[in-house]
């Protein structure tokens, strides 16, 4: 059984930066398909960070820049460095496979920016 933790999440204000874990344990076929995603309640669940089949890190469009992604293969983790956050990045934020079917979702992390 494949378990996903998020955490890292808090309040700051716009400018700051956050860096959430994604700990994964159980059987996973590498960190490659692991992406992070966000939710808020006005917006579905989007993928906003992942790696490309090159292993390239891929964005979407309002996070390019700000954001960057990382594996830690001692940790089994899947990080998101977010820097230099808007109001529009509050949201829960979680890991998942970036294809296919996902595994169990986890808690996520709530991040809360304010102006």
């Amino acid at each position: 059984q494949v378990q996903l933790v998020e955490s890292g999440g808090g309040s700051v204000q716009a400018g700051g930066s956050l860096r959430l874990s994604c700990e994964v344990s159980g059987s996973v076929s590498g960190l490659d398909g692991i992406g992070w995603y966000r939710q808020d309640p006005r917006r579905s669940r989007e993928l906003v960070a992942r790696w490309s089949i090159l292993g390239d890190p891929i964005f979407v469009e309002d996070v390019r820049g700000r954001f960057a992604i990382f594996k830690d293969t001692v940790k089994n983790s899947v990080d998101l460095q977010m820097n230099n956050l808007r109001p529009e990045d509050t949201a829960v934020y979680f890991c998942n496979r970036d294809s296919g079917r996902p595994y169990p979702w986890g808690r996520g992390t709530q991040v809360t920016v304010s102006s």
